[in-house]
């Protein structure tokens, strides 16, 4: 059983972000230490969910602050970078870590409304998707690139740069066990321990049957990594850790909602630039909405679940780290993952708290399963 952190590095008012920057590395600093496999961080923009919306930015500062911890975007959203560009910074994170990136890769959530917040069609996501995927595998396996689509066109293009790992890092899925296995990729989902334990058995059985379409590009690790992520709060007793977490939560929750200009442009409703690209986009048609979008473009649904609920759903993991050692071993015994991996640093949780979290995990839960 390896483990792993997942991390969205949400805004906290207490501190500026120079600071929360430097605390999250040495919070990876600690993770190195304490034995977790790999780091991974969200991508989503002009949010408070978000701090890092250039993950290989960050990723390329923590390279430099630890030795052994592998790091990686979960996910990049393709569609929305260059892919010219991100075959290079890719290139020169995993040479400056010297082979420890991990890349996670997606097309983004709701249809491309991503792509339409920046003012393009978001009926072109997917596309832009497959295309740029393909044009990353190809770019980091050839001497020179030649690729012709419906929306990218290279020629004969010299691949200065390399990967360090070859032929390419690791890809990363967050979400679909079968779009991860088709794409050769490690998969990480949400869900109870039971629901880990179908979605891995459906990952594998696909990952058996999509190997026999690999193209000449496709690369498969032989031995993926699958499993599922949560957040957790870890205390000295259980009582201390739920109350807490409870409020923690609630303040992660209110960071999926992003903010709007009172009386500006995203809150006219249907006479927002947005409103008016997703309106009218084949993928809003086929939602078959009878209403006009929201009324605030960069608005994501919110988490339905309260702190309660999140911790009956097993979302949210809360208590001493016997209370935590006895969740993992149930995990272990009975979801059929080989992967683990946990948010220690979320919602208003201080630096302080997150550490001795991570600390405690690394410490009191994480030996009895890395040993065996």
């Amino acid at each position: 059983m390896k483990f792993g952190i997942f991390d969205h590095i949400e805004r906290r008012d207490d501190v500026g972000q120079a600071q929360q920057f430097e605390e999250r590395l040495q919070l990876m600093e600690l993770a190195d230490a304490g034995g977790i496999y790999s780091y991974h961080v969200a991508q989503h923009h002009h949010s408070p969910l978000c701090l890092a919306p250039n993950q290989l930015v960050l990723l390329a500062a923590a390279a430099q602050r630890t030795k052994q911890l592998r790091f990686g975007p979960l996910v990049l959203v393709l569609p929305l970078h260059h892919p010219i560009r991100l075959l290079e910074e890719i290139c020169m994170v995993d040479e400056l870590s010297q082979g420890r990136l991990d890349l996670g890769v997606g097309p983004g959530t709701g249809g491309g409304t991503e792509l339409a917040m920046w003012g393009e069609n978001p009926d072109n996501n997917y596309e832009r998707f497959e295309e740029t995927l393909e044009i990353l595998r190809r770019g980091m396996q050839s001497e020179f690139l030649d690729f012709h689509g419906d929306v990218f066109h290279y020629s004969e293009l010299w691949m200065e740069l390399r990967p360090y790992q070859k032929p390419h890092p690791p890809l990363w899925w967050a979400g679909s066990a079968r779009s991860a296995a088709e794409r050769g990729a490690n998969f990480i989902a949400n869900g109870s321990v039971s629901q880990i334990a179908t979605v891995t058995r459906e990952y594998l059985e696909a990952w058996e049957t999509a190997k026999a379409n690999d193209g000449e590009f496709m690369y498969r690790p032989a031995q993926p990594l699958y499993g599922g992520t949560r957040r957790i709060l870890i205390c000295d007793s259980d009582e201390e850790a739920r109350e807490r977490a409870l409020p923690a939560y609630d303040s992660y929750r209110s960071h999926f909602a992003k903010p709007a200009r009172e009386g500006g442009e995203a809150t006219k409703g249907a006479a927002g630039a947005f409103n008016e690209i997703v309106r009218n986009s084949q993928w809003f048609k086929e939602q078959k909405h009878e209403a006009t979008p929201q009324a605030r473009p960069n608005t994501v649904a919110t988490m339905r679940l309260s702190g309660e609920e999140a911790i009956e759903s097993e979302a949210l993991l809360v208590g001493s780290p016997k209370t935590i050692k006895d969740y993992v071993e149930r995990y272990v015994e009975e979801s059929g993952a080989n992967y683990f991996c946990a948010s220690f640093q979320w919602g208003d949780l201080t630096h302080a708290e997150a550490s001795k979290s991570l600390r405690l995990f690394t410490e009191h839960v994480m030996p009895a399963f890395t040993k065996a």
